[in-house]
């Protein structure tokens, strides 16, 4: 059975989101989507991305855990 979730980082680049994004789908079973920020105004401060929309199976939780675990814990305070 698939699970979707919606994944934020506030004020996260692109291309940090391109690479969590690149690193999730190395794991079998995860499809990763990119969500354009929905603002037409563009803003210095804010990223180019709302999140990623990840469709995922259950046996990979605990490995895409541990790589948003990385990336929360490197890029977020």
């Amino acid at each position: 059975m698939e699970t979707r979730e919606k994944i934020e980082f506030t004020n996260l680049p692109l291309a940090v989101y391109r690479e969590i994004a690149s690193h999730l789908r190395q794991l079998e079973g995860v499809k990763v989507e990119l969500i354009p920020q929905p603002s037409s105004q563009f803003d210095y401060q804010q990223s180019q991305i709302a999140g990623l929309r990840v469709d995922y199976t259950q046996d990979v939780t605990q490995q895409m855990e541990q790589i948003l675990a990385y990336y929360r814990d490197r890029y977020t305070s």
